[in-house]
């Protein structure tokens, strides 16, 4: 019989939809229970803004994305524009962006941060278009900047906090661990559930902690590698080590 280290525990994952992630741990016996706390929506301007600037994007040296939803927003207005370079915040997001262009990205750090994407793109020069969610922290462009190069910042998307029902509620509250994947999904827990939280709430890297601190959460793990496999490791750490 294949292993199942997770069978029992009871996991709130809280993305928009369900996936891979979903996927992973219910493969290691974790009954997933799917609570999404965020909708994606076109910005507030109907995406006008967005569309403007992808109107010249011949004018970029690079395009970079903050996630899978600001990568399918950008990339037909890349695919005819080979020299624009490519850079996108964790391999998630990259494998988004290179399916939908056609082609590699050129840059994608090894630790799955915006700052570590500043760090692999230093030493490098040109205007940038970073596409990102209207709730993005000004780490990314402001990092950027300071490296060099000439940044301009346009709203890809927009996160939409939601709110459960009360089955959902009732549910998560009662779960062993409760997985945070973004900022968003910690203010959207808060407001939901002030700071209630199962035993273990894992984040998937330390800006999602920070968000979440902020709000009163107490997290209990952060993930090591921020994507899907670390938040996966890390959550077989939180119970695999307790007594």
């Amino acid at each position: 019989m294949p292993v199942r280290p997770l069978s029992g525990r009871r996991i709130v994952t809280t993305r928009d939809r369900p996936g891979r992630l979903d996927s992973s741990l219910a493969g290691l016996g974790a009954d997933v229970i799917h609570v999404p706390l965020i909708r994606i929506e076109d910005p507030i301007d109907g995406g006008t803004s967005l569309a403007r600037a992808l109107a010249r994007v011949h004018e970029f040296d690079w395009v970079v994305v903050t996630s899978r939803h600001g990568a399918t927003r950008i990339a037909d207005s890349v695919v005819g524009h080979p020299a624009i370079r490519l850079a996108a915040v964790g391999s998630r997001t990259a494998s988004a962006l290179a399916s939908a262009t056609g082609r590699e990205v050129d840059v994608v750090p090894e630790r799955q941060t915006a700052a570590e994407l500043v760090g692999s793109m230093s030493g490098g020069s040109g205007r940038v278009l970073v596409a990102q969610a209207d709730r993005a922290d000004a780490t990314l462009a402001a990092g950027l900047a300071a490296a060099g190069f000439e940044v301009e910042v346009v709203t890809a998307y927009r996160t939409v906090l939601r709110a459960p029902s009360e089955p959902e509620r009732a549910a998560a509250v009662d779960a062993d661990a409760l997985i945070l994947a973004s900022g968003s999904a910690a203010d959207a827990w808060a407001d939901a559930f002030g700071t209630v939280a199962p035993p273990v709430v894992a984040a998937i890297g330390p800006q999602t902690a920070a968000a979440a601190e902020r709000r009163g959460l107490k997290v209990s793990h952060v993930a090591a590698d921020h994507h899907v496999e670390g938040l996966v490791d890390v959550v077989l750490t939180a119970f695999t080590t307790a007594p």
